[in-house]
C-alpha cells in the first residue's frame, strides 16, 4: 500500500502515482482521476466506493443493530425538546418508550453556535418551572438598540412595539450552555444520549420507508484504506426517526431527494453567521443591552447585519458578530474579513478597546422562511428545527421555533406509537399529523406574518427597501398582506464572474480589534484526526481549478470562515491546485451551500471531530 504524501499530490506526480495504485483503488475513482490532469483530492468512500476497492477485500462490514422506539439525529434545541417531550408524555401515560439521540459533537452543545437572544415561549411550554430547574437564562434584555451604519457614523432607528426586532421579554443566552442544560434534563428523564456519534447514513426498509440511521465508521486512513483499528458504525432502528441536524443537514439533503420533499416550496436560502466572545472593560459593560445594525461594511445589495449583546455571566462578557446573506454577488466578499473590518467602526471601538477576545466560531443559517419550508413528513421520518428551516429571519431567532417543532413532532409521534391499531406495524410509521399540528400552531402564524420581509430586500433599494417594506406593510398589515414575495433562487447561482466585479481591499488585522483567520480558528477548539479521508468531498476534483478559480477567482478560499480551502501553486510553477485543510472545518456548511459549481458535498467526519465551542 502506498500512502498519500502529507499534502495533495502535485500534478507532475499524478501519472506515476496512478500507475502504482491502479490495482487497488476503486475503478470509478480511477476513471474520475484518469480523465483529468489534476491532482487527486477526494478519497472518501461516498465518492470512491469501497466495494470496488481491493484494499477493502476481506474486511468485516457487518454492523451491530439496536432497536428503539424513536431515534433522534442531532442534539440541538429541536432534537432535545422532542426527546424531552416524548419522555414527559410516556411518564404521564405510564408507558415504556426507548428514545435514543445521537450527536456528532464530542459533548452536547459543543457544536452549538448562535447569537443568541432567546424568546422563552417554547421553553415555558416545555418546562413551566424552568427557573427552579436552573435553566441558564441569566440575562433578561433591558435595552434594545437598532441603527444604520455608514463608514463613519451610526444613525439610530427607533424599534416600535410589535416590530420583529423588539426583544422585550427575551433573554441573552450562551446557547451552547442552554443546550447542555437541555441535555441534562433529557438524560434525567431517561433519554439515551450518544455524543461523539455522527449519523452518516439513512437506512431504509424494503418498502422504502425509513428504518433508522447508521453511525459513522471509524479507523480509515486519509487515502481511504482501512486502518488496523477499523470499526464499523452502529445501526439504530426505530419506528420513527426524527432528523434535527440543524441548518443544511447531511442526511436531510438525501431525504429531500429520496422523497421529493422540496417539490412544492421555493429553494432554501442561507446566510453565514460569524461570532466572537469578548471580555471587556467592566466600565463599558451594560448587561442586558442588545444592539443590532445594518449597513457598513456591507453595501445595500448584500443582505446582512451585526449584533452586539452584553451578557450577565459573572464577568463583563459581550457576544458580537456579523451575519452575511449567502445570496451575495461579488465573489471577492470575505465574510470573516467583513467582521474584522466592522469591529473598527467608530461606534464599536469604544466597547472593545482594552478587551480580550476569548472565542470564535461560524455557522450557516436558514433564511428562506415560510416560502422555503419543505414537506416535513415521510414514511418512517420527520424533519424538525433548523434542518427544514423554522428560523424567523427578521427576528434573527430560531431557537424557540425549533424547540416548538420538536415538541409538536413528539406529541404526534407519541399518539401514533400508542395507537393500538398500528402497534404491530413493523415498517416505518408515517406521521402526517405533525404537519397539520404545525399549521395550527403559533409557529405557522409567526413565520407567515414575516414571510415577505427577507425577499423584499431583492429590489433596487436592496436592504433599505426591505426596511421600508417592513416599516410600511408589516407595520400596517401585520403580515396579512394578500401577496407572497419570492426569493431570488439558489444562493450558489448568485455569484457574478470575477471579471465583472471589483476586488475588495481589506485592511490588515491589527491584533487588538481585528485578527487573522488561523488564530481565530484556534479559538474555536476545532480538531479532527488528520489521518482520515477529508469530509469535504468533491464530485469532480477538476472543477475547483477549471471553473471556480478560472471564472470566480476561487470564492471558496474567501467564503469559508475557517481556512479549509486554499489554492496553492503547483511545484512546476505553472497553474494552481486546491488544497483542502479538513482539520480546520467548523462544520458551518457554507461551502456546500455557496459553491457555484455545487461540487462540494459536506459529509460527516469521524464522530467527535469539529469545533469545541464553550457556550457559543
Amino acid at each position: 500500500m502506498l500512502p498519500l504524501c502529507k499534502h495533495t499530490l502535485h500534478a507532475h506526480h499524478c501519472f506515476a502515482y496512478f500507475t502504482a495504485l491502479k490495482n487497488c483503488l476503486p475503478s470509478s475513482c480511477l476513471k474520475r482521476w484518469a480523465s483529468s490532469s489534476v491532482p487527486r483530492i477526494t478519497t472518501h468512500y461516498t465518492i470512491c466506493p469501497r466495494d470496488q476497492d481491493k484494499r477493502w477485500e476481506g474486511m468485516n462490514m457487518e454492523r451491530f443493530a439496536e432497536e428503539a422506539d424513536v431515534v433522534i439525529v442531532g442534539g440541538g434545541p429541536a432534537g432535545l425538546s422532542a426527546a424531552i417531550r416524548l419522555k414527559q408524555l410516556a411518564a404521564e401515560c405510564d408507558k415504556e418508550l426507548r428514545v435514543c439521540l445521537v450527536e456528532k459533537g464530542a459533548q452536547i452543545g459543543a457544536h452549538t453556535l448562535s447569537g443568541a437572544c432567546l424568546e422563552p415561549r417554547a421553553l415555558e411550554e416545555l418546562f413551566p418551572d424552568w427557573k427552579e430547574r436552573g435553566a441558564p437564562l441569566n440575562t433578561p434584555v433591558t435595552e434594545d438598540k437598532f441603527g444604520i451604519l455608514t463608514k463613519k457614523h451610526r444613525i439610530p432607528v427607533p424599534i416600535l412595539p410589535g416590530l420583529p426586532m423588539n426583544n422585550h421579554g427575551n433573554y441573552i443566552v450562551r446557547l451552547g450552555h442552554f443546550v447542555s442544560w437541555l441535555g441534562e434534563q433529557a438524560e434525567a428523564l431517561g433519554v439515551e444520549i450518544y455524543p461523539g456519534y455522527a449519523a452518516s447514513e439513512v437506512l431504509f426498509h424494503e418498502d422504502g420507508s425509513v428504518k433508522g440511521i447508521a453511525t459513522n465508521d471509524v479507523g480509515i486512513h486519509k487515502d481511504g484504506s482501512p486502518k488496523s483499528t477499523f470499526e464499523r458504525g452502529l445501526e439504530l432502528h426505530a419506528k420513527v426517526t426524527i432528523f434535527g441536524e440543524g441548518c443544511h443537514g447531511h442526511l436531510a439533503k438525501q431525504l429531500y431527494n429520496k422523497f421529493n420533499l422540496r417539490q412544492n416550496c421555493e429553494p432554501q436560502t442561507y446566510a453565514i453567521g460569524l461570532k466572537e466572545l469578548w471580555v471587556i472593560d467592566e466600565k463599558k459593560w451594560k448587561p442586558g443591552c442588545v444592539e443590532h445594525t445594518v449597513g457598513w461594511p456591507l453595501d445595500r445589495h448584500t443582505y446582512g447585519g451585526s449584533f452586539l449583546y452584553h451578557l450577565n455571566e459573572g464577568e463583563p462578557l459581550v457576544a458580537l458578530g456579523l451575519v452575511v446573506g449567502l445570496d451575495y454577488q461579488n465573489p471577492f466578499i470575505n465574510p470573516f474579513r467583513e467582521l474584522q473590518r466592522w469591529k473598527h467602526h467608530p461606534s464599536v471601538v469604544p466597547t472593545l478597546e482594552g478587551g480580550n477576545r476569548i472565542a470564535y466560531g461560524a455557522r450557516a443559517l436558514n433564511e428562506g422562511g415560510f416560502q422555503s419550508l419543505p414537506k416535513l413528513t415521510f414514511p418512517g421520518g420527520i424533519l424538525v428545527g433548523c434542518s427544514p428551516g423554522f428560523m424567523n429571519v427578521p427576528k434573527i431567532k430560531g431557537t424557540h421555533t425549533a424547540m416548538k417543532s420538536g415538541m409538536l413532532a413528539a406529541e404526534n409521534i407519541f399518539k401514533k406509537l400508542t395507537d393500538e391499531s398500528i402497534q404491530s406495524k413493523t415498517q416505518g410509521l408515517d406521521v402526517p399529523e405533525y404537519e397539520e399540528s404545525l399549521k395550527k400552531s403559533w409557529i405557522w402564524k409567526e413565520l407567515y406574518s414575516v414571510r415577505n420581509i427577507r425577499p423584499s430586500c431583492h429590489g433596487p433599494l436592496g436592504l433599505y427597501g426591505g426596511m421600508v417594506y417592513t416599516g410600511i406593510f408589516y407595520w400596517m398589515l401585520r403580515g396579512k398582506e394578500p401577496w407572497t414575495l419570492k426569493h431570488k433562487g439558489l444562493d450558489s447561482n448568485q455569484l457574478k464572474p470575477a471579471k465583472d466585479c471589483v476586488p475588495i481591499e481589506y485592511p490588515k488585522p491589527d491584533g487588538k480589534l481585528s485578527f487573522d483567520l488561523l488564530s481565530s480558528v484556534a479559538l474555536s477548539g476545532t480538531n479532527h484526526d488528520h489521518d482520515q479521508p477529508a469530509h469535504l468531498t468533491l464530485k469532480d476534483d477538476s472543477l475547483p481549478v477549471n471553473k471556480n478559480l478560472a471564472i470566480y477567482d476561487g470564492p471558496e478560499q474567501r467564503f469559508c470562515p475557517a481556512g479549509v480551502y486554499e489554492f496553492v501553486p503547483l511545484e512546476s510553477g505553472e497553474g494552481s491546485r486546491l488544497q483542502i485543510n479538513a482539520q480546520n472545518c467548523v462544520h458551518c456548511k457554507t461551502c456546500d451551500i455557496k459553491d457555484p459549481s455545487q461540487n462540494i458535498n459536506w459529509v460527516v467526519p469521524e464522530g467527535g471531530g469539529g469545533p469545541a465551542y464553550n457556550g457559543m
